[in-house]
């Protein structure tokens, strides 16, 4: 016999299942479009397949711009922001949640607010900053304003404030230093929400396309991102070719987050609970 369903299961599947597929299909259309001539991208009534699937617009799109060049640039810049960033988040989390700071409510609720402020308001400080700096138009310049995040330290501060603190008071009485404790305690247990935190920091940075574009100015120093303007002109854009070069672009980080969205959704949920 089948069991009843009720109807409020299937509205929820219903809308889940339909969601899906509003998520899924710009994706779908990107990797498709990868593989169809000029002609079958701007075909009408739209076609959902390619007539034959060649790799023509990769080749060309790799000939057309350096992407290998890019990619590289892609990986350091990540690499530099997400390590970096990693240290001064742990740092951040474990002096708010462990250490008697004078203020330390206000301070916090004060860094929380600014989270408020949108990126863009920022830029021109930003700009200002690598230019007095002297690291305009360099790798460095990618990395320094991305050195810290508000948004991480808070997640992985909700994290450490699930520890009791009796652990943290029974290693300091043992003569652990605050340091110590930090890096071989608190490190390994806050481990699925610095998972989380690395990931959710290396998608960001590798998806980055504003800051790139205004501080470098050298080709040989942009970003992936970047690389889909060179397939815009002043005649029009060559559509075939930027769905192949999206893909080329997007598809490292569709990978990553198959693989590493439990990790993503475990370690934000357990930074938001406080036990």
């Amino acid at each position: 016999m089948f069991k009843k369903i009720s109807l409020n299961k299937i509205l929820i599947y219903f809308f889940l299942v339909a969601g899906a597929i509003i998520m899924v299909f710009p994706f779908y259309w990107m990797i498709t479009g990868a593989f169809k001539t000029g002609e079958e991208i701007i075909a009408f009534p739209p076609l959902w397949l390619p007539s034959h699937f060649s790799l023509d617009n990769f080749i060309e799109a790799f000939n057309k711009a350096p992407f290998l060049r890019y990619f590289m640039n892609s990986v350091i810049a990540m690499v530099g922001s997400v390590s970096i960033c990693t240290v001064t988040t742990i740092l951040g989390a474990f002096a708010f949640s462990k250490l008697k700071i004078p203020f330390k409510n206000v301070l916090l609720g004060f860094l929380l607010g600014l989270m408020m402020v949108p990126f863009e308001m920022i830029v021109i400080t930003n700009f200002r900053t690598i230019v007095d700096l002297g690291i305009y138009n360099t790798i460095l310049a990618l990395i320094i304003p991305f050195t810290s995040s508000i948004f991480y330290m808070y997640i992985l501060k909700g994290f450490f404030d699930t520890i009791p603190d009796s652990l943290y008071q029974a290693a300091r009485v043992d003569g652990c230093s605050n340091w110590k404790y930090l890096w071989r305690v608190m490190v390994p247990i806050g481990k699925p929400s610095l998972v989380t935190i690395i990931l959710l920091n290396a998608i960001a940075s590798w998806n980055s396309f504003l800051w790139p574009s205004l501080a470098i100015i050298d080709k040989n120093l942009k970003t992936l991102p970047f690389g889909l303007y060179s397939f815009v002109s002043e005649g029009g854009a060559k559509t075939e070719l930027m769905m192949a070069a999206a893909t080329i672009v997007v598809l490292p980080m569709i990978i990553l987050f198959i693989f590493a969205r439990k990790h993503i959704v475990n370690g934000v949920a357990r930074g938001g609970l406080k036990g």
